[in-house]
């Protein structure tokens, strides 16, 4: 039977462990979410990397801000995309715009080539550009495996109409994996209406701070934790399921 691959967004080895033990087919492992996601320490990779029944993905992304990036830029994540090649990492998740908002190929196209053979996602700098269709063409002739968005909406949800579209356009020929406000209370309708195959969440809460703050100059956000949930990862693959079932 057919069933529903959900990618885990975590930024820490105990989000990590939470999400394979509910059940995630794979990871993508980035820092600094509250950003958006930047390229995680080599030592949390290796951290993680232990974690040898899931599948593994890296995102990345030299600095927060917008995708137009300059050599340096580029040429950081090609040695990036290099070292984490050696630490055995199974894909990695890449994106890079021009200023007009399409894809930049080039700069694309070094990444995959010092990538391969790793599976490759185009992160959602997709939902940043002008013509969907067209982007979608490019990653398709660049050779990208799959593309996470969220419709080019606010989240997934408000976009699932035109995933939708992207996953018939798409005709197989490149995977569309919708992601951004992914949650137990929506999923099923995500799916059931964009008939993806694979989904993303980070599913996460916020934990209890356990360091009392005897600063109070410093505000508390300071010390704010967020952690994958074991038990919302469990409660989304069950309801991404059901919808391919129902």
């Amino acid at each position: 039977m057919k069933k529903i691959i959900f990618e885990a967004c975590v930024d820490c080895y105990e989000s990590a462990l939470n999400a394979k033990n509910a059940g995630a087919d794979r990871l993508e492992l980035c820092s600094e979410l509250s950003v958006g996601g930047l390229t995680p320490s080599f030592g949390l990779v290796k951290q993680v990397r232990k974690i040898t029944d899931i599948k593994l993905n890296v995102l990345i992304r030299a600095r927060s801000g917008d995708f137009c990036f300059n050599d340096n830029d580029i040429e950081i994540m090609v040695n990036d995309i290099l070292e984490l090649k050696k630490l055995g990492v199974d894909g990695v998740v890449i994106g890079a715009l021009t200023q007009d908002a399409t894809i930049a190929k080039k700069n694309v196209l070094k990444m995959i080539n010092a990538a391969k053979p790793l599976s490759i996602t185009f992160h959602r700098a997709f939902d940043l550009v002008k013509a969907p269709q067209q982007a979608l063409n490019t990653l398709i002739e660049l050779g990208v495996d799959r593309v996470l968005t969220s419709g080019l909406a606010q989240n997934a949800f408000a976009g699932r109409h035109l995933i939708k579209q992207l996953v018939k356009y798409s005709q197989n020929k490149i995977i569309i994996m919708p992601g951004a406000g992914v949650s137990e209370n929506n999923i099923y309708d995500i799916v059931k209406t964009t008939g993806v195959s694979e989904i993303h969440s980070s599913g996460k809460i916020n934990v209890q701070n356990v360091m009392f703050n005897t600063n109070n100059r410093v505000k508390e956000e300071a010390t704010t934790r967020y952690l994958t949930s074991q038990q919302r990862v469990q409660e989304m693959i069950k309801e991404a399921n059901n919808a391919i079932i129902d």
